[in-house]
């Protein structure tokens, strides 16, 4: 398919599971499926990550988050909720809670869709901003991450970062 990515309207797209736009994002693979920015409800983006990859703790304003695992094992920490997620399974994080998680298999695979009922989704945005594309799926070097221009980049598409990428695993 043609299609760089799929957006929401005017025409239904499918795409393979190589196809999308890719990105090295934060020292891992992440592929634009779905892009919220035609004035869609939903943004989906497929990522691939090694073990002990983690997001710093943060807070979306507007958007809630739904990750399906399509492979590997990957630790959801909310609150006092901490859940150990497998291949299947599904974990929903609604907007205005903060959370994080950790990839606990040697890489992990999985989506991430995120919707609005008061914005048009902009994580898939995000993503692009503090990623370089690439134009084949492979995962990257591993690299220095600034938490000061990433916090910056989150704050402009309505997250919040409130601590710390996970402790490195043993």
């Amino acid at each position: 398919m043609s299609t760089e990515y799929a957006t929401i309207r005017p025409e239904p797209v499918v795409l393979a599971s190589s196809e999308g736009h890719h990105l090295h994002f934060l020292n891992h693979l992440a592929t634009i499926k779905v892009s919220g920015r035609a004035a869609g409800s939903l943004s989906v983006v497929e990522f691939v990550g090694p073990r002990g990859f983690g997001p710093p703790l943060h807070r979306h304003d507007h958007e809630d988050e739904l990750f399906i695992v399509l492979e590997g094992r990957i630790v959801f920490r909310s609150g006092d909720l901490e859940v150990e997620a497998e291949e299947g399974a599904y974990t929903f994080l609604p907007h205005g809670r903060p959370h994080t998680f950790q990839i606990l298999s040697d890489e992990a695979r999985f989506t991430c869709i995120t919707t609005s009922n008061t914005v048009v989704p902009s994580f898939d945005q995000m993503v692009s901003e503090l990623g370089t594309t690439v134009a084949t799926p492979t995962m990257p070097e591993p690299g220095p991450i600034d938490p000061a221009h990433v916090a910056e980049v989150n704050r402009a598409y309505g997250i919040e970062i409130l601590g710390p990428p996970p402790q490195p695993l043993n």
